[in-house]
């Protein structure tokens, strides 16, 4: 764990990575913009041919469209473009190409880095997390409504649907008129750009791709943000004992992915470098981790072993770490049983002298 004094050096070492270059910003606009247009027309051509094609081709589009999801993540933080208003207006560009309203993101996302891994200000543009403590003392329903948000299949089955098709179309309660207006105009283009494409090439085409492009990019969008924090040993503290950048450093991971994977995803594998600093570009994130050695400390994993998270359900206080709902059953049964046995123990003892008692009369 980073201790407090290494914390202020450590932002000081990535800090120079966090200029943004306009070449490789535009550079990296045209290598992403471009091919999605080009990859998603193809994949509409092949449907003439085979749709065995056309699902790969659109496999491919999807991910070109998280690609697409980081320029707008960097815009939304202000480090795409020095300018302001360029990152606001490519912001809301690429927020209609991945269906997410850009004001309303970059609200409740800068809330989940002020309060990241922070057990006292969950709840905003985070997973919902319990803890064993928690998840023991909640209520039936309350128990099963978490088991049902954390099951694999409804978080990257029905997630991507429930959360850009719905939550996303709809602004937050308390949201500024800035927000609200930004969230009404995203649906309005991304309303006019589905109703082109669909005069052009029919609703039945326009499904066979989109469909699949929507569904991958987005399940694919909810794992990279679920495993980069849902880690077996994150960090996790009350509000008293949370650290900045302990909760960047220890709470988020290094997704060491195959390069070809670590380009499509714009390096948002280096979660730590980006909670560190949301700063630095994502073109940047490479280069302030391999020149920042105490920042390869972070936890890596891959994708072989990303998997186990998917068996992390609540963070257990005691330990340190996220264990499984079997992990809790077995622990509730056994103290259960220790809670039974003491009673019948003492329930003994009571007994005892009152039969000696009865004895001696």
């Amino acid at each position: 764990m980073t201790t407090s004094n290494n914390h202020v050096n450590l932002r000081k070492q990535v800090a120079p990575y966090e200029e943004n270059n306009l070449k490789s910003s535009i550079r990296q606009l045209c290598n992403t913009i471009i091919p999605l247009v080009i990859l998603w027309y193809s994949a509409y051509l092949s449907l003439s041919i085979s749709y065995w094609l056309t699902l790969p081709l659109a496999m491919v589009t999807a991910g070109f469209v998280i690609r697409t999801f980081i320029i707008f993540h960097d815009c939304c933080h202000g480090s795409f473009f020095k300018s302001k208003r360029a990152n606001d207006i490519i912001g809301t560009i690429t927020g209609v190409l991945t269906l997410v309203p850009y004001q309303q993101w970059k609200q409740s996302h800068s809330i989940h880095h002020a309060t990241s891994s922070n057990l006292d200000k969950r709840g905003v543009g985070d997973m919902w997390v319990l803890t064993v403590e928690e998840y023991a003392a909640s209520t039936p329903m309350r128990k099963l409504a978490y088991r049902f948000y954390r099951n694999p299949l409804v978080m990257f089955g029905l997630g991507p649907i429930a959360v850009f098709l719905v939550q996303y179309r709809f602004n937050r309660k308390g949201a500024r008129r800035k927000e609200r207006v930004n969230t009404h105009l995203t649906n309005a283009l991304i309303a006019v750009l589905y109703a082109a494409l669909i005069w052009a090439i029919g609703w039945q085409a326009f499904l066979l791709v989109q469909g699949p492009v929507f569904f991958v990019s987005g399940l694919l969008g909810i794992w990279l943000f679920y495993v980069q924090h849902q880690f077996e040993d994150s960090y996790f503290e009350k509000e008293d004992e949370w650290s900045y950048v302990n909760a960047a450093v220890d709470g988020s991971s290094y997704y060491k992915l195959p390069k070809l994977l670590q380009w499509i995803t714009g390096n948002i594998g280096f979660h730590h470098v980006h909670h560190l600093s949301p700063k630095v570009p994502n073109y940047n994130l490479e280069k302030a981790h391999a020149a920042t050695p105490p920042l390869h400390k972070a936890t890596t994993i891959t994708i072989r072993t990303s998997l186990q998270s998917l068996s992390h359900r609540l963070w257990d206080e005691s330990s340190k770490r996220f264990v499984s709902f079997r992990d809790v059953k077995h622990r509730l049964r056994k103290q259960a049983a220790e809670m039974t046995a003491e009673g019948t123990s003492v329930a003994s003892a009571a007994i005892k002298p009152r039969r000696a008692s009865l004895q001696g009369k």
